[in-house]
């Protein structure tokens, strides 16, 4: 049995489109729940891309990546391999493994993410401000 977190948190009840809002161009996240409402064990956010969006670029780190499809079709990269994941797909991409994420399709895309463990939202302020100068590209434009 896990012992209790020295602090209570509290329960968690949104709507649609509410959370704490990051906007990154063609790409927007919305955090629901992390770090306080966690106890930083998990994070959880959408992530939101517009028509024809590059995702954040071939990447890796520690933590589990779970993916699931809301709306639309994200393309995802786990290795190598790109998959064409439609609505109601779901990803898991262990750490360590290269993944990226893209909208290659006509109509807006997103995905719920869960990141395991610990936060993720403290990352976000860089993350944004890497989107300032590396606004996502469109995937018309060059090979993926």
């Amino acid at each position: 049995m896990s012992p209790v977190p020295d602090t209570p948190r509290a329960p968690v009840v949104l709507g649609p489109g509410e959370g704490r809002a990051y906007a990154m161009g063609r790409i927007a996240a919305v955090f629901k729940a992390d770090g306080a409402e966690t106890a930083s064990r998990y994070s959880v956010s959408e992530w939101w891309l517009e028509p024809h969006t590059r995702g954040p670029g071939a990447h890796a780190h520690p933590e589990d990546d779970v993916f699931y499809v809301l709306e639309g079709t994200m393309s995802v990269r786990v290795g190598d391999r790109w998959t064409d994941a439609p609505r109601g797909s779901f990803v898991l991409v262990p750490g360590g493994v290269v993944h990226d994420f893209e909208n290659r399709g006509d109509v807006r895309a997103g995905v719920l993410n869960l990141s395991l463990p610990g936060a993720f939202e403290p990352q976000m302020p860089e993350i944004v401000r890497w989107f300032v100068q590396h606004p996502p590209g469109d995937t018309r434009e060059g090979s993926a």
